[in-house]
């Protein structure tokens, strides 16, 4: 069996120093201002720090009141360098990241791996910079905790609630989404276009939201499916995009953070 996933984007995607990394995180969190309830799921923005940075944080604030309660993260997002079918997940015994290793959930996992659409396919995170993103800010916003991870392929929405209604739990459990919003059109028609996708999020409409509008949309939808399965509300934190923290506004990436209570 895979013992260690090592990272593959420190140094790129984020700080690769732990002092650096946990500066620029703490920098973030600072800055968000959140007055929500603690939430059941997130969904988060996964490009370079700098670019969705300050986005994520708005949603990982939110966890402050959760920092000892949460002992389990199911994290999915899209698989942008190897073709999956279904929700792909690991065979490692832990993620490293600067700042330390997060353990997995091996028990919850093999368990899992019983299910229809679940596969163990370490390729599919080798190089995944979705998943990996969203390590460094858990680390900094939770005690202590374990990780069932998946990145999400062609599968049904209906295929990924159901799999997420089985790893619900309580209070122990968060669910996070990590997902961009639209990608490479002017600053203009970005807005426009990612404001029409926040509206689905925030009405539960899965059916609107496509690979254009989400590159996570497949894990998106079956949040959304079971948060009407279970009467979840979804509300936006922050919604902005790279011409408005570290890109030019030809060519941009919309970044959305959201929390379901």
């Amino acid at each position: 069996m895979l013992k260690v996933r090592s990272p593959a984007v420190a140094g790129h995607f984020y700080p690769g120093q732990p002092d650096a990394l946990t500066r620029t995180i703490r920098d973030y969190l600072a800055e968000a201002s959140v007055a929500v309830p603690p939430p059941k799921a997130l969904i988060v923005p996964h490009a370079g720090y700098p670019y969705s940075g300050p986005i994520a944080a708005s949603a990982y604030a939110t966890l402050a009141p959760l920092r000892s309660i949460v002992t389990r993260v199911v994290l999915l997002g899209p698989a942008h360098r190897v073709l999956v079918h279904g929700l792909a997940t690991s065979r490692a015994e832990r993620f490293d990241t600067p700042l330390g290793s997060v353990r997995l959930d091996r028990a919850t996992i093999d368990q899992a791996l019983t299910w229809p659409g679940v596969v163990a396919m370490d390729e599919a995170h080798a190089h995944e910079h979705s998943l990996e993103v969203q390590l460094p800010f858990l680390q900094q916003v939770l005690a202590d905790f374990e990780l069932v991870p998946f990145v999400v392929g062609e599968a049904p929405r209906g295929q990924v609630a159901d799999v997420l209604e089985r790893l619900l739990g309580g209070p122990e459990t968060l669910i996070v989404v990590s997902s961009d919003l639209s990608h490479y059109l002017d600053y203009a028609t970005a807005r426009r276009v990612d404001a029409k996708t926040t509206k689905a999020i925030e009405q539960l409409q899965p059916d609107e939201i496509g690979p254009e509008q989400a590159c996570g949309c497949r894990a998106i939808g079956g949040l959304l499916e079971l948060a009407r399965r279970r009467g979840l509300i979804a509300r936006t934190l922050d919604l902005r995009n790279s011409g408005d923290t570290a890109g030019p506004r030809d060519r941009v990436v919309g970044y959305g953070a959201y929390v379901f209570h």
